[in-house]
């Protein structure tokens, strides 16, 4: 892994320094080199901010039904998650793969809220926006021949309307294990991932054509199921502000992936906001851990 080289060139550097030695310089560069492709990967900070209780708070969370299913081996899962909510208490909260059974749960917290809309016969990923602030308007994106969505609300937060949205993009349906990988037919897992990444190329332009199409500032959270490294992330990023790059640190991994910390969970916020922090959970109570962020929402 890249941060594993540039750990080894700074204990070379140290080392080199002390002999005054011409191989400083190639490990310097490599630090160089590294500081700049890092930057999506790894983030160096010596401690995450603290959520800043003046500024607005949101969480985006991939619950995966509230194990709704049994997909996770553990039956606290489910009540475990609407704790863990609690006690955070986000003034905005943004989930993925959202369950009903804990709608009348949540609108004891927040008397506003916004779900995809759908009916009983139909597969789909259903994605919620619960806010302690007054929503004026919201919709959503339908993807074409997918089961996966976006949504959007436009809220009022002292006098300042913006435009949120919730997305949850095309699904590899990979497992994070391993062995699994290994044993599925080569052949046939590259031709589902090359059909599940042109179906998240299509849903990154439909995102990106209906941001430009309002004036408001946006934020944008959601599983993009792809990482920091894509296009897709690209062009849904644009020129907006990633809470990660901005306040966090570490991997910030976002999938339970065993063996790579995986980044694909996002906040994302227009330039004229001010993310004055950024926090990454690590509690395995679905295949995703939740990212919190901290917005001044009267930054100019």
């Amino acid at each position: 892994m890249v941060p594993v080289l540039v750990l080894f060139n700074l204990l070379f550097l140290t080392y080199w320094l002390s002999k005054r030695k011409r191989q400083l310089l190639l490990s310097a560069f490599v630090l160089v080199l590294g500081y700049f492709s890092l930057g999506n990967f790894f983030r160096f900070q010596l401690a995450e901010e603290e959520i800043k209780e003046k500024d607005l708070s949101i969480m985006s969370y991939n619950v995966r039904g509230f194990n709704k299913y049994d997909l996770l081996n553990d039956p606290s899962a489910e009540g475990r998650i609407m704790d863990f909510i609690s006690s955070e208490d986000p003034d905005i909260l943004c989930i993925q793969e959202f369950s009903r059974i804990k709608d009348r749960q949540l609108k004891k917290m927040y008397p506003f809220k916004y779900i995809t809309g759908y009916k009983s016969s139909e597969r789909r990923s259903i994605q919620a926006i619960y806010s302690k602030f007054d929503i004026i308007n919201s919709g959503s994106l339908d993807f074409p021949d997918s089961g996966n969505n976006a949504i959007f609300a436009d809220i009022v937060v002292n006098k300042d309307t913006f435009r949120l949205y919730n997305l949850h993009l095309e699904s590899h349906r990979v497992s994070p294990s391993v062995s699994r990988l290994s044993n599925e037919p080569k052949g046939r897992l590259l031709k589902r991932l090359s059909k599940s990444f042109a179906k998240q190329g299509e849903q990154a332009q439909l995102v990106e054509k209906h941001m430009e199409d309002t004036p408001l500032r946006k934020i944008v959270c959601g599983d993009f199921n792809n990482t920091q490294f894509s296009n897709v992330y690209k062009v849904i990023k644009g020129d907006m502000n990633d809470s990660f790059t901005e306040q966090g640190t570490g991997y910030g991994r976002t999938f339970n992936f065993r063996y790579y910390p995986v980044r694909i969970d996002f906040i994302l916020a227009d330039e004229a906001f001010e993310i004055t922090a950024h926090k990454n959970f690590d509690i395995k109570l679905s295949d995703h851990f939740p990212v919190m962020a901290s917005i001044k929402m009267d930054s100019n």
